[in-house]
């Protein structure tokens, strides 16, 4: 679990509290069900209407990244992959089909197969390389919706201010009516730019910085499939992937 966003969203949030209060306010009058449902059902909208199906659907899968993001731990890779030069080394690539069973990472897990059944190492770094740029960039315009989002929110925001403008001012002989048009008015704005610079920019930038991990990660594996393609001996692959100890 990645406490440091919860604890960054529970700070904001208090930030935003604390403040208010101190000024006088009741954090009750920031609750209003007709300027959410403007905000947030119309920036959704707006988003679905931008993308495709199967994309929308990517991005809500990465969604828990946020709280539990993917782990990967470059110093156990570049240990696995100096293990399996050894083992190539000693008893052919042919090992490497059984070793491939116990690896989760499927572009990883392609790799070591296709070490197995001998294709030619031109070959391997082309499949290799493709898919893990058609992943990145097919997770990055994940991120990028909810980018949008928070491009969309505080627009949707000022419309959700405007409508409740326009409901007070055909109301302004009934002094309630009035005051819940100005009120839905003041609080869509507030939704609108809360919403996007507190959760939907954020997690796009979460997201952003966990691919590029992810990139970086199958980048070094893929370095190191190509080397026991190669044939380099297992010290040579070692030194070569220290490199990206420093990317840590």
């Amino acid at each position: 679990m990645d406490k440091l966003s919860i604890a960054g969203l529970v700070v904001a949030l208090f930030a935003i509290y604390l403040g208010f209060s101190i000024e006088g306010g009741a954090i009750a009058t920031l609750f209003e069900l007709p300027a959410f449902i403007i905000v947030f059902g119309g920036t959704v909208g707006a988003v679905l209407l931008q993308s495709s199906k199967q994309q929308f659907s990517h991005a809500i899968s990465l969604l828990g990244w946020v709280i539990h993001p993917p782990k990967f731990d470059i110093e156990q890779g570049i240990d696995d992959v100096v293990t399996w030069a050894q083992q190539a080394r000693e008893s052919g690539y042919l090992v490497l089909e059984n070793v491939a069973m116990d690896v989760e990472d499927r572009f990883v897990n392609k790799g070591l197969n296709f070490l197995a059944d001998g294709v030619e190492t031109e070959q391997l770094i082309t499949s290799i390389e493709l898919d893990i740029e058609l992943y990145r960039d097919h997770s990055l315009r994940s991120a990028k919706i909810f980018e949008s989002m928070g491009g969309y929110s505080p627009t949707i925001g000022i419309l959700g201010a405007v409508l409740g403008l326009i409901q007070a001012m055909g109301n302004l002989s009934d002094p309630d009516m009035l005051g819940q048009g100005i009120s839905t008015a003041f609080v869509a704005t507030i939704y609108g730019v809360g919403f996007a610079n507190l959760i939907y920019i954020p997690i796009a930038n979460k997201i952003r910085a966990i691919v590029h991990q992810q990139t970086m990660y199958r980048e070094m594996m893929a370095q190191g499939l190509i080397a026991i393609s190669q044939g380099e001996n297992p010290h040579a692959i070692e030194n070569r992937l220290s490199a990206f100890r420093l990317q840590e």
